[in-house]
């Protein structure tokens, strides 16, 4: 593996149009803006990016775009999220004909596999690509958590690189966190959390995606220098300051998970001139105005760190 992979890598999203098409010069103002203030890489068609509506055409556009605008300047890790090994590495064609510098994977879903059998989906992966493979642990999508003990074994195999964990379970987090640095740290380990970013960095954590991270890469930025400085009091000082952002994404009510959280992220952006369009993918409605008004008001409370 020549690429580093560390710090800050948000999981790009993905503007649509008000026809609900991909947007790309809002996405081109999306991924220079991230870049500009430091982020160490880019995260494309995770959930935040809205992968699962996706169709292939379109996630071979939104790759091929990322990986354009990105110019070299940041890796590039593009989600093949899939439900069977043979349908993965069909995305992962993808990721390699659009230059992307990394993979991400979830275990199969649909499909009700075993331990064994989502252990043999990942060496299926890694044995049908060249590229680096990470694994993505997010139960809430896919209805089984990875066992630590596996990824650091598929780790010290060199199957995969890495983990995204994203599965809340602060628990197992710690366990893998540990299991890997008594094994010798072969995988480099992330957290897809928002709000705990300076515990998981504490933790021993190399890295972090947030999605709140589109919104406000540079905090997230500053929160990561400072954890890696030592400086434990600054990294809360600014990891409080994300929290009360992240508010943004309690305003909706009555609506699903993407509307709530995506939505919130896609309105604050729009508000600040980056998105052209809060709209989301069909059947998600966007949010209506009296909440897109209420995520203003909490985005204009932080706007010089902006």
């Amino acid at each position: 593996m020549t690429t580093t992979f560390r710090g800050v890598i948000p999981p790009v999203l993905t503007p649509l149009d008000e026809s609900g098409a991909f947007d790309e010069p809002a996405f081109e103002r999306l991924v220079e803006r991230l870049v500009a203030r430091g982020v160490h890489g880019l995260f494309v068609l995770g959930s935040s990016g809205e992968v699962a509506f996706l169709s292939d055409a379109e996630r071979a556009r939104v790759l091929a775009s990322a990986v354009r605008i990105a110019a070299g300047r940041v890796p590039v890790i593009a989600g093949v999220n899939e439900m069977t090994p043979a349908r993965v590495i069909g995305q992962v064609r993808l990721a390699e004909a659009a230059g992307a510098d990394a993979i991400v994977a979830t275990a199969p879903y649909y499909a009700r596999p075993s331990a064994a059998e989502t252990e043999s989906h990942f060496r299926a992966i890694a044995a049908a690509t060249s590229l680096p493979v990470f694994a993505y642990d997010v139960p809430v999508r896919v209805h089984s958590k990875l066992d630590p003990a596996m990824l650091v074994r598929l780790g010290a195999e060199g199957v995969i690189v890495g983990v995204k964990d994203s599965s809340g379970d602060d628990v197992a987090f710690r366990r893998l966190v540990m299991a890997n640095r008594a094994a010798g740290s072969p995988l480099v380990i992330f957290t897809g959390h928002e709000v705990v970013v300076d515990g998981a960095l504490l933790a021993g954590a190399d890295g972090v995606v947030p999605g709140l991270g589109n919104v406000d890469p540079a905090r997230y930025v500053e929160l990561f220098d400072a954890a890696a400085a030592g400086d434990w009091t600054r990294a809360k000082a600014v990891q409080d300051e994300l929290a009360e952002l992240f508010e943004i994404v309690f305003q909706a009510s009555g609506v699903s998970g993407e509307a709530a959280g995506l939505g919130a992220f896609k309105s604050a952006l729009a508000h600040l001139g980056v998105l052209s369009s809060n709209r989301m993918s069909a059947p998600v409605p966007s949010l209506d105005d009296a909440t897109v008004a209420r995520i203003a008001a909490i985005v204009d409370r932080s706007a010089p760190a902006f």
